[in-house]
């Protein structure tokens, strides 16, 4: 007898093939496993009883066996990704029946409940090479941090990269206006506004919109105009964990939550006009930020004036030069129509995500979806 219960956000196909497999007769026990298989974004397969199919003990990523059926359990093959579940902290024979199944882990409820969690996390998603993360901010405001966030995510999806694009700026408007997708269906930031822990890495990707071939998490137009920095910890490294690249929308205003970001970014780069006083304010900026971020480097973006230049400015901030960036014609037109930044692939935008995912992604690696 088998049976399953599906997690609140959606689930692929994939994820219900691929999720663990649950032994156990005990009802109390399987609800408390269902309750952690859908934190970890994951939809079990339930036998009750000795597994009566060998494909799905063997096929199945991790096998938790309930205490209760652990004595029956020898005469099944032994196999790596076996956890051994009892709720008695103080009964010493559970270790001896762990050894007897081949269990190389015990989990005893609640306390193991987090340690639990994170391990059918791991199992459904696998742990691979995390997301190189690249965090995007203005030296001042409307220096064009919030288009150039748009345009890389863009370039990194159109070159085949599974590609998240975060706005972390709660007062600028919604990327998804930006990339013409406010009225796509999918979740916002207010809906992750209570998360904590670890959240699913799928579940969190097939939650959001899907825009231009990239998965967007945004803000929307209600009156939340925060998240607590636990939940932005969760959302991003739960969206590191998927691989390939996160792009994060950086605000100007460094509070704690701003803070959790940049503690996970790969790289930042901080867009300075070409303008001195621009580059009085980036200096600024600059300074705070290197504080917390190892890898910080300058785009300056057009026009130029005379002895303005990418060198010279970067010269005067300290900064090593990402790159140069025109101004792109036509730019607002486009926006208009609902085509988003970078999606002209001859403008400047798109030409400098290109050469900024290709020297990237070469050199820190990045995954293919």
């Amino acid at each position: 007898m088998t049976g399953s219960r599906t997690s609140d956000w959606p689930t692929s196909a994939d994820a219900r093939q691929g999720g663990p497999l649950i032994v156990t007769e005990d009802e109390g026990l399987l609800d408390d496993l269902l309750r952690l298989c859908a934190a970890a974004g994951a939809v079990p397969e339930v036998m009750h009883g000795t597994p009566a199919r060998r494909g799905s003990w063997e096929s199945a990523p991790l096998v938790l066996v309930g205490d209760d059926c652990a004595l029956r359990m020898g005469a099944a093959a032994r196999r790596e990704g076996v956890v051994l579940v009892g709720k008695d902290l103080d009964d010493p024979g559970v270790w001896r029946r762990a050894v007897e199944i081949g269990a190389r882990h015990v989990a005893l409820l609640p306390d193991g409940e987090s340690w639990l969690v994170d391990r059918i996390a791991d199992a459904v998603e696998g742990v691979g090479r995390p997301a190189l993360t690249v965090g995007v901010i203005g030296g001042r405001g409307g220096a064009g941090a919030s288009t150039l966030a748009c345009a890389l995510a863009v370039g990194a999806a159109r070159a085949g990269h599974r590609t998240m694009l975060i706005d972390g700026d709660p007062l600028g408007g919604g990327l998804d206006v930006m990339l013409g997708g406010e009225r796509a269906g999918g979740l916002r930031w207010p809906a992750f506004a209570d998360s904590r822990g670890r959240v699913a890495g799928r579940a969190l990707e097939e939650a959001l919109p899907e825009l231009h071939s990239l998965r967007l998490l945004s803000w929307d137009r209600s009156d939340c105009t925060a998240v607590p920095p636990e939940a932005m910890r969760a959302v991003l490294a739960a969206a590191r964990r998927r691989g390939g690249v996160v792009v994060v929308d950086l605000p100007r205003r460094i509070d704690e939550t701003a803070v959790e970001a940049l503690e996970q970014l790969d790289a930042g780069l901080l867009v300075v006009p070409a303008e001195l006083r621009a580059v009085a304010a980036a200096h600024r900026v600059a300074s705070m930020l290197g504080l917390l971020l190892g890898d910080l480097r300058a785009v300056v973006r057009g026009p130029f004036g005379p002895g303005l230049g990418g060198e010279e400015i970067t010269r005067l901030l300290g900064l090593p030069l990402a790159g140069e960036l025109p101004l792109e014609p036509g730019l607002s037109g486009a926006l208009n129509a609902g085509r988003p930044p970078g999606s002209d692939e001859r403008g400047p935008l798109a030409r400098f995500s290109a050469e900024f995912w290709g020297r990237a992604l070469t050199d820190g690696g990045g995954a293919p979806a």
